[in-house]
């Protein structure tokens, strides 16, 4: 599997430390050890209430199993302690780390620091955000790295400097990536040779790609009609271009912005303006690597004594979740979770376009066939389904395929920059 790109550090790795890394790495530590107990007394009480003849299904909606009488008051024991003893030490090298560290607001952008924080977001971005921790990313538009002020002002004198045009190009990274890696060592960003020739302004999205698609979605819904708002000058084209993930959440924005309108709520205007929407290697009819490890949990939970196990494969976050699927409404889900299949038609004023990539060599080869890109089968990312009521409809000259490319190699792709110098001229 590809690695995604990180580029050169900007700093040392301990000059790339920050206050706040500090304090959410002890909390989701203390977090972790939380859990373990948790894992060590279900597998416990299981094997118990089996040899006692206690044995009854695991109910997943029920929370952690308990042991009882006197085995239980050792567990509530420990686990009290590791809980008094984690609010101490995050109180303590907290307060220090803030008198040592500089705070993000302070420090330059690091690509191996910004790397980890990303990945580690697409995994466990939905808990990191829920409590409150500070390594989940907020939601941002960058340049550089360095994060845009929205206020229509301060945004004018930021791009006064770099030459803005009323050609705004929006740039969407995928799960357990950040916008510095639309950058792979070697190549320019697709934005900047967009930017150099056709005369686009590249903005690129940071996001945590750990939080539910469509929770994503709605937040870009209300970041876009902030910036085209604060924009410098009037828009003459809107582009978002999205890789992997990243066109489901912009797919999803443009969605949670129709329903909008359907309510009555005619606020969010910026998808009347969308001209153009390109998803590199989206998953639009899900991933297969995330629907197997679904699997796995759902085997886990069926058999007695690993069934507290299978809390382990649940550790991955929503983000991850709804890519099983491709899921981008909220509403694929019922009341007790389960989830469906949702499918929201492409936007009908916008030109939408799909690029799927393959490991093979061609199109009736065995690595196409089975692998595509590595992450992404090639019908997912072109919307094609055996069933018609269930493919998206990008017309035929608005998909391509390109062979010998992996889902990662989409941001570098020469090909791909031609196809999208076509499209977007």
């Amino acid at each position: 599997m590809n690695k995604p790109a990180m580029p050169p550090a900007t700093a040392s790795a301990a000059t790339a430390l920050r206050a706040e890394d500090v304090r959410g790495a002890l909390r989701l530590s203390h977090e972790a050890l939380g859990g373990l107990i948790d894992l060590v007394e279900a597998m416990h009480a299981g094997i118990a209430d089996r040899v006692l003849g206690r044995a009854s299904a695991a109910d997943p909606e029920a929370g952690p199993r308990r042991t009882r009488g006197l085995t239980g008051l050792v567990y509530r024991g420990v686990r009290g302690i590791s809980g008094g003893v984690g609010s101490a030490t995050e109180l303590v090298l907290g307060s220090l780390a803030r008198q040592l560290l500089p705070a993000s607001s302070a420090a330059a952008p690091n690509a191996r620091r910004e790397a980890l924080l990303a990945a580690l977001n697409g995994v466990l971005g939905d808990h990191l955000a829920d409590s409150g921790n500070p390594l989940a990313i907020p939601m941002r538009f960058r340049r550089q790295g360095q994060v845009l002020p929205l206020q229509a002002e301060a945004l004018r004198e930021r791009l006064a400097a770099q030459a803005s045009t009323p050609r705004l190009l929006v740039l969407l990274h995928g799960l357990c990536m950040n916008d510095l890696q639309w950058q792979a060592a070697g190549h320019e960003d697709h934005g900047q040779v967009l930017a150099r020739e056709l005369g686009y302004t590249p903005v690129h999205l940071h996001y945590n790609s750990g939080l539910g698609i469509a929770r994503n979605g709605r937040l870009l819904a209300e970041r876009l009609q902030t910036l085209c708002e604060a924009w410098p000058q009037p828009l003459e084209r809107l582009v978002l271009l999205g890789h992997s993930m990243g066109g489901l959440v912009a797919r999803s924005a443009i969605h949670h912005a129709a329903q909008r309108r359907g309510e009555g709520d005619a606020s969010l205007s910026w998808p009347q303006r969308l001209d153009d929407l390109v998803c590199l290697g989206s998953p639009h009819l899900g991933a297969p690597l995330e629907r197997a490890g679904h699997g796995l949990e759902r085997l886990l939970a069926a058999l007695p004594y690993a069934a507290p196990l299978a809390r382990l494969g649940q550790i991955r976050s929503a983000g991850i979740t709804d890519l099983r699927l491709g899921h981008i409404t909220e509403a694929a889900s019922d009341a007790q979770g389960r989830r469906h299949w949702d499918r929201v038609p492409l936007p009908g004023n916008t030109r939408c376009y799909a690029v799927a990539a393959s490991l093979g060599p061609a199109p009736s080869s065995l690595k196409s066939r089975l692998l595509g890109d590595g992450l992404v089968p090639v019908a997912s990312a072109l919307g094609r389904h055996r069933d018609p009521a269930r493919s998206l409809d990008f017309a035929p000259e608005r998909q391509a395929v390109v062979y010998r490319t992996g889902h990662l190699e989409l941001l570098s792709s020469p090909e791909v920059l031609d196809l999208l110098r076509g499209w977007l001229r």
